[in-house]
């Protein structure tokens, strides 16, 4: 009787392999350095968002949706140890879900893998989250870099546009990251496209690197992309460390505007750091709507308890889901990829 058991168990476990080989993949994850990570069992034919890439499958398109929102926050040093912390997390996957795409700043991690995690944290509840940020974070080996998450039911992402500016002075601590977007849902040719670019200044350098941010701006503005356009739908957004009226050169550049101004987007509520800024003669799609995401008073927590979270709080503004504003009017620019 033993002997037929043993036959049994034998056979179950070939059959068990042999179900797992051909329906699954065991990918092993590994950061900047060749040290293990984590080990994740995917099944064959579907592709998990580690990396920051597209899922083969794209989930439903958010239906009857007019705007998007777009913000930015400052998760100052979100590491693998301030992740774990549930009262830290928690609040972050309440928070998030209230926008379509999400800048951030003060990822610290080698490589990419605590973004996965992330990611996994807001879709175990039933969301469609994905990232984009530059795999040189895992070449170079980045102690901080910027991402931006973003909802997949919502915008798609061109991931070849997804890289951080080349600053070969070095007049940059935290190299901005820039990426192109376009609205899901009204037809390609109708859709918002813009290009953001994620920022976060060095507060002993700020003016400095602000005046830089003036460049960047137009360039990422007048670069030249797929068919011969360019995009004049640019975001720059992220922690700039001063307010709208001390801009330096960035403050300058013609008919840029803020989305929020005289208002506090620290936790304490002492200063204007952070903020969304586009040409308001190009963007026409922004709706007029935009604020701060009081993380004390949405989320019920403390002073403290907020303070755990981040210094600074969500900064978000409302844009069309069409090109100029309004359905039935054709882009003339194409800058999109096909997917």
């Amino acid at each position: 009787m033993s002997r037929l058991l043993l036959i049994i168990l034998i056979v179950a476990v070939g059959v068990g392999g042999w179900y797992l080989y051909a329906n699954y993949t065991i990918e092993v994850h590994r950061g900047a350095q060749g040290n293990l990570e984590y080990v994740k069992v995917v099944p064959r034919g579907a592709r998990a968002p580690a990396g920051g890439e597209d899922f083969a499958d794209q989930p439903p398109v958010a239906a009857g949706r007019t705007f998007i929102r777009i913000a930015t926050f400052d998760v100052e040093g979100l590491d693998e140890n301030k992740l774990a912390n549930h009262r830290v997390s928690d609040v972050l996957v309440r928070v998030l879900p209230h926008f379509d795409v999400i800048a951030l700043q003060g990822i610290r991690a080698h490589g990419r893998g605590l973004l996965v995690r992330l990611v996994e944290q807001l879709n175990a509840t039933g969301k469609c989250y994905d990232f984009a940020s530059s795999p040189a974070a895992d070449r170079e080996g980045m102690e901080q870099y910027n991402a931006i998450l973003f909802d997949r039911s919502s915008v798609d992402v061109d991931r070849s546009t997804v890289q951080f500016i080349e600053d070969p002075g070095g007049g940059f601590r935290h190299k901005p990251l820039t990426a192109l977007f376009r609205v899901r849902g009204p037809p390609e040719a109708e859709a918002f496209t813009f290009a953001l670019i994620d920022v976060q200044t060095d507060p002993n350098r700020a003016a400095a690197e602000l005046d830089l941010l003036a460049g960047v701006f137009r360039a990422v503005r007048d670069t030249v992309r797929t068919g011969g356009q360019t995009e004049d739908d640019v975001i720059l957004l992220g922690d700039l460390e001063a307010d709208h009226e001390h801009l330096g050169q960035l403050g300058r550049v013609p008919n840029l505007t803020a989305a929020v101004s005289n208002t506090p987007t620290t936790t304490r509520g002492t200063r204007l750091a952070d903020n969304i800024l586009f040409d308001r003669r190009a963007t026409v799609e922004f709706t007029g709507r935009s604020g701060v995401f009081d993380l004390m008073r949405e989320c019920d927590l403390s002073m403290q308890d907020a303070l755990e979270v981040s210094e600074h709080m969500p900064v978000w503004a409302e844009f069309s889901v069409y090109e100029n504003g309004q359905p039935g009017h054709v882009a003339m620019k194409s800058v999109m990829k096909s997917r």
